[in-house]
């Protein structure tokens, strides 16, 4: 029979830190896959109007944004003080809505394209003129689900 020494004293073995690499490389890649960065460079101000009956929205890859409102400061001298369309990353002309919305459409996958939904950010002083051109160009676009933005009640 064999017999067990005891005499030795035994350390704690040094921690393996060689699949630390591959833990953190893995980290960074998911978290550069989850992240959004802001996909439009807002041109426009727009202040929300206040709302009581506010839903959240499910699925914000199925959203159109059109922005509405007074350019910002730097493009204020070029483009005058009145309300303006934003369609992107540029300013637009009601014309212009509808080939935006086929193009969005047609950029989404087809099971999608029943689903999508456009969101309306309208500045609160913007005549309602604009916003009703918009919804006609909406509508002939067969872009019929609207949403309308706002910011929750003080």
């Amino acid at each position: 029979m064999g017999k067990f020494n005891k005499t030795g004293k035994r350390g704690m073995p040094a921690l393996n830190t060689s699949s630390l690499p591959d833990l953190i490389f893995t980290l960074l890649f998911f978290f550069m896959m989850v992240t959004s960065m802001r996909e439009v460079t807002l041109k426009v101000q727009f202040t929300l109007p206040q709302g009581t009956e506010l839903e959240k929205l499910e699925k914000k890859s199925l959203v159109t944004f059109i922005y509405v409102g007074m350019p910002t400061q730097e493009y204020r001298a070029k483009m005058g003080s009145e309300s303006r369309i934003q369609l992107n990353d540029s300013y637009a002309e009601v014309s212009e809505v509808q080939d935006f919305i086929y193009q969005e459409r047609s950029s989404m996958k087809e099971d999608d394209q029943p689903l999508m939904t456009v969101s309306l950010k309208v500045d609160k002083g913007t005549k309602m003129g604009i916003v009703t051109d918009i919804k006609n160009a909406l509508r002939q676009a067969y872009a019929l689900k609207i949403n309308y933005s706002a910011r929750k009640r003080d």
